[in-house]
């Protein structure tokens, strides 16, 4: 039942309704807000003008974006909207809540048991139980350890050769150094792979210790606006709100007398944040250190730098300025990448792409998207294992492969979205390292031979479609095509692909190159092998005579006959990958 108040109701405002939306920013902007992602916002509204009196939201654990119009104030809703506010974070498990807001709503939170943990002119951060800072404080109480201190905060958006420049020139000035990663998943590798580069990337420095991030520390709780990169009034106060609860509770945890920052010639942003970090934090023992930048032919190594390469499937460049351990995650995310560009395809021929499910009934463009990120951690694995100058065993491959396959199914309700990817992939993942790791002069022909090796360790399945369609048909299966080191892709598909990148209708042309020219045993599967030969004719005519209707024709046709060529988006998506690392 909804609660009321005399005339007003608090109701939930979907935002995804631009009407909506367009209402709470307006309403927002009479208090000087705006208005920032949330999960949820509900309003207390007249029932009988429909007018937004009063609203608040919230993302995760942070309750924010509450305002309340003059006419309500001091009727007690306020206290009502917060407490069904909390009411609705707390039914989705969280027990610690925090909120951000201005000074003036402290008495309103306060009332409802929240405690003051960071503070500015014009922001407050507060919580309603303090295990959460205490918690965490506890956390790096644990790992402080005598002597002079530093801290460097980063984020590590990869972890490039200017971040451990800095973390390398910071850590002969102190005893011991503190590298606290952000903890947020708002950028382009997630905050486990970012702490793992870091961690791995620092393990030459005796005296560095890499820890974990938190909510408390340049997160969307205490500063938002770090993501969005906007410079205003409302980023300086969450600059001030950030390095507030560092000085309160960081710094005082770890035994910090000195931070460490990188010089920023760029970002207005984390200049400013700079800026008032020098301001504020001698006022609480902590000396600030700007360190000098690291350049490369006259320019700042950047890490925005490095995720346009990436952007750009431009290996060679991004991997110039990153550290090597950092390397087997630009792999692996170029691996993720080449499967989700085959998947945004559209329109693809009887395959799951952004317009419809194909000849699938069980899958779909999310289930396919859930799939690809739950196969995301065992590539780094792979890549991790593969950059070596020992090839590693299959049976390693293998077992990474079961538990990968799991995961995958688990994410995706059982259905198989990505078993043969998977296999493909995680085979070109591992000779992709292996190849890059040991600088080999001819790429292609060593990357064809660690392929071979590592196929032709895998013992053959019998109890697969792939191998009764082996049988019955002659065609090669996928283990087949492997241990001979994928020659139509190399030969044919790959030259096609890299001879034409300019084209803007590429990877379309080059899946139907692929259709014409594989055995796809996906399709033998659901059509049998007379309808293969023939979708191996059509996509030649198709290719010869390209057009988009002629492509959701074929599509069309496909979703009639049931036929699916995973077998060909498998090598797509191959083939975008390996071409990453022929670009210069």
């Amino acid at each position: 039942m909804k609660p009321m108040f005399n005339n007003y109701d608090i109701v939930q405002m979907p935002l995804s309704l631009k009407r909506n939306r367009t209402m709470v920013e307006e309403f927002l902007a009479k208090s000087e807000l705006r208005l920032d992602s949330v999960d949820y916002y509900a309003t207390v509204v007249d029932r009988d003008s429909l007018e937004i009196l009063a609203g608040g939201g919230f993302e995760n654990d942070i309750i924010k974006c509450v305002a309340v119009s003059e006419t309500l104030r001091g009727t007690g809703v306020s206290q009502q909207l917060i407490s069904h506010l909390i009411s609705e974070i707390s039914s989705r498990g969280v027990n610690s809540i925090k909120v951000f807001t201005k000074p003036s709503n402290a008495e309103i939170f306060q009332s409802l048991g929240f405690k003051t943990i960071g503070e500015s002119d014009k922001a407050l951060m507060l919580e309603n139980s303090l295990e959460g800072i205490t918690g965490y404080t506890k956390y790096l109480q644990s790992l402080k350890k005598d002597g002079k201190n530093g801290l460097i905060v980063m984020n590590a958006n990869p972890f490039t050769l200017g971040h451990k420049y800095l973390v390398e020139q910071a850590a002969k000035q102190v005893d011991n150094l503190y590298v606290i990663v952000v903890d947020e998943d708002k950028s382009l590798f997630t905050s486990t792979e970012r702490y793992e580069m870091v961690r791995r990337g620092c393990n030459h420095l005796a005296n560095v210790i890499v820890c974990h991030g938190s909510s408390y520390i340049i997160s969307s709780a205490t500063f938002p606006s770090y993501f969005i990169k906007k410079m205003d009034d409302v980023a300086l106060a969450q600059i001030e709100l950030d390095i507030n609860i560092t000085a309160r509770h960081i710094a005082p945890a770890l035994g910090v007398s000195v931070r460490f920052v990188g010089s920023e010639p760029t970002d207005e942003l984390t200049r400013n944040y700079n800026a008032v970090m020098k301001q504020q934090l001698p006022k609480h023992g902590v000396e600030v250190v700007e360190l000098a930048r690291l350049e490369l032919n006259g320019s700042p190594v950047s890490a925005s730098m490095v995720r346009k390469m990436l952007n750009e499937h431009k290996y060679h460049q991004a991997s110039c300025l990153v550290a090597d351990t950092t390397i087997p995650y630009l792999i692996a995310w170029l691996a993720c990448d080449s499967l989700k560009q085959e998947l945004d395809l559209t329109p693809k021929p009887g395959l799951v792409d952004t317009h419809d499910n194909g000849a699938h009934t069980d899958m779909t463009y999310l289930t396919m998207l859930n799939s690809i990120h739950a196969l995301r951690p065992y590539f780094v694995q792979l890549a991790i294992i593969g950059y070596s100058n020992i090839i590693p065993q299959a049976k390693l491959l293998q077992e990474i492969g079961i538990e990968a396959e799991k995961a995958m199914l688990e994410a995706t309700c059982g259905v198989n979205t990505h078993r043969g990817a998977l296999f493909s992939m995680g085979l070109a993942v591992v000779a992709t390292s292996h190849t890059l790791f040991n600088n080999n002069a001819h790429f292609i022909d060593s990357w064809k031979e660690v392929v071979i090796d590592l196929a032709k360790q895998m013992p053959g399945g019998n109890d697969t479609h792939g191998a009764c369609i082996k049988q019955s048909h002659r065609v090669m299966g996928a283990l087949d095509v492997a241990r001979d080191g994928y020659s139509l892709l190399t030969q044919r598909w790959l030259p096609f692909y890299s001879s034409n990148h300019r084209d803007e209708e590429l990877n379309l042309r080059t899946l139907l190159l692929i259709m014409s020219e594989l055995d796809d045993t996906n399709v033998i599967h659901r059509a049998g092998y007379e309808m293969a030969q023939q979708v191996k004719q059509n996509s030649r005519h198709l290719l010869e005579n390209f057009s988009i209707d002629g492509l959701k024709q074929m599509n069309q046709r496909f979703i009639e006959s049931n036929i699916s060529p995973g077998g060909a988006a498998d090598m797509l998506s191959l083939t975008i990958f390996l071409n990453s690392f022929l670009l210069k």
